[in-house]
């Protein structure tokens, strides 16, 4: 069977609807055969720089056309994209570009001088380019880069479905964030999985609402191009901003996380009537509150739809679809806190700690097969073995299937936590409270929250004569991590924290003991 390649969705979205508006992106509007040229000058502009197929390059902006340009451009230039979470610390920035070998940056002006600042410590990076209006000294004018470049014909190298095309970094257990390899064949396999589980139309317009540095919006870009669909964009999130894209291109599909919902749901301006394009709303990234999907549900109508997945996993693996069913009955309680069903193209199942598959109702971890399934963890080969083994890629997350082959999710075995979509690693933000020269020790855990899902929040042990208070701590921990993974709850306590046998921290007592505390900072 012939291979099916990044640049081949391009290509038939070119073939078929070629003069059809493929990029919406404010006052700026690319047709099919127009984005096709531009990512083309791209790639060639790449490799004119010296950039050799292979190559990775960063991308640090928020969303717009020129994103979903990098995507495709990756696979004519041969190079390896690497998307950046906008909101790490500048730390974390530099972290994640040594890590992955960065041979070029994409950056929006916003950070651009959080770059300049960096370049001394990223020998490997020789180019960065900024995306709009002309380039600071030492950096080069991402328009200008395209304009004289002719565009390839073809891709810079001979493709293989298992070569990797996406380095998408994300928490893990570990401490530090870990590259997910994604191959040609795993983001493909991922965009024909949503063809089948959500049918794309070419009329469709789908609103890149959450950020394209993470893959659970980025694969909207292979999957709504390859349906010939039109693609817009939102640099930034707010309700009326969202209101307002949806009515002026007639949005009508978009995916969001659980706390971009329940800032909808709340936000008192826009009525139904702004959003009658929409047919198809997305979200996942985070578990959803029965309360708040039911409050979705009358602010929306029938149109919502859970997706449940991971990075490791590029990333679709569960959904399904709400339209059917009575939300206010007593039996739509099991379904609304289901996940849904394995998605066309993926096999889910349930196993006990052995790897012994488990019948419907028994809890253990969940596990996945399909062709979307990642290649490993960027020079991680350990973790790469603990996590796909068998076959089987290992979640980390505990679950159950019932009868109707319904997945649940009862908590994780990892010790991560999610807020607002994004994973935070426990042992991240523990080494960097315990750097702070008044803490003896430190716990973190995640407490529920009905805004982001869960809230990140520390236990800590002050040192002896030591003095410490939350805003110390916060200013900290905000020096050296992303807002998002700096805690806003913090207990302080003079006795050793509970521990097992073998010194673990006992999280379990720490849920129990400091599930009400106070928002600090």
């Amino acid at each position: 069977m012939t291979s099916l390649l990044v640049g081949d969705l391009l290509e038939h979205a070119v073939a078929i609807h070629g003069s059809r508006v493929a990029l919406a992106d404010g006052d700026t509007r690319y047709t099919y055969r127009e984005a096709s040229e531009r990512v083309r000058r791209l790639a060639a502009g790449l490799l004119g720089l010296g950039l050799t197929p292979g190559d990775h390059v960063a991308v640090l902006a928020g969303n717009s056309h020129r994103y979903w340009e990098a995507y495709f451009a990756s696979h004519y230039a041969g190079t390896v994209l690497v998307p950046l979470n906008t909101r790490l610390a500048a730390a974390e920035i530099a972290f994640t570009l040594r890590d992955a070998r960065a041979s070029a940056l994409l950056v929006a002006a916003d950070f651009v001088e959080a770059v300049a600042g960096l370049r001394a410590e990223l020998p490997d990076l020789r180019h960065v380019i900024a995306l709009t209006g002309e380039a600071p000294a030492g950096m080069l004018a991402y328009e200008r880069l395209l304009a004289p470049a002719p565009p390839l014909t073809h891709a810079a190298r001979h493709w293989r479905e298992d070569d990797m095309i996406n380095l998408f970094y994300t928490s893990g257990t570990t401490g530090r964030p870990r590259g997910v390899m994604l191959s040609q064949r795993n983001v493909v396999a991922n965009a024909q999985h949503g063809l089948m589980n959500f049918p794309f139309l070419e009329d469709d317009v789908w609103l890149h609402a959450a950020p394209m540095f993470h893959v659970a919006d980025a694969w909207a870009c292979y999957a709504l191009t390859a349906a010939g669909a039109r693609h817009t964009f939102m640099r930034g999130f707010s309700p009326a901003a969202f209101a307002e894209v949806v009515r002026r291109e007639k949005v009508t599909l978009s995916a969001l996380v659980p706390a971009m919902i329940g800032l909808l749901v709340d936000h008192p301006g826009p009525s139904a009537a702004d959003y009658a394009s929409l047919r198809l709303l997305v979200f996942g990234g985070a578990p959803m509150p029965v309360d708040l999907l039911r409050a979705a549900r009358r602010c929306f109508g029938p149109i919502l739809c859970q997706g449940y997945g991971m990075t490791e996993a590029a990333p679709m693996l569960a959904s399904q679809k709400f339209e059917w069913l009575d939300y206010d009955s007593p039996a739509a309680s099991s379904r609304l806190g289901s996940v849904g069903r394995e998605v066309v193209g993926v096999r889910l199942r349930v196993c006990d700690a052995a790897g012994r598959e488990l019948p419907p109702g028994e809890v253990g971890e969940l596990t996945a097969r399909g062709a979307n399934v990642m290649l490993g963890y960027w020079r991680r080969p350990e973790e790469t073995r603990q996590t796909l083994r068998d076959g089987w890629l290992h979640t980390g997350d505990l679950g159950r299937i019932d009868d109707d082959g319904f997945v649940h999710i009862v908590g994780r075995l990892k010790d991560l936590i999610i807020t607002g979509g994004e994973n935070v690693s426990a042992a991240e933000v523990e080494a960097v409270l315990c750097r702070h020269p008044a803490v003896a020790q430190a716990a973190v855990i995640g407490l529920p929250d009905r805004q982001w899902g869960e809230a990140v929040a520390a236990v800590v042990v002050p040192r002896a004569g030591g003095t410490l208070s939350a805003p110390d701590l916060i200013a900290h921990c905000r020096r050296h991590l992303a807002g998002y993974k700096c805690p806003r709850h913090f207990a302080f306590v003079h006795q050793p924290l509970p521990q097992s046998g073998t010194g673990k921290v006992l999280k379990a007592e720490l849920h129990q003991r400091f599930a009400h505390l106070e928002v600090e900072g």
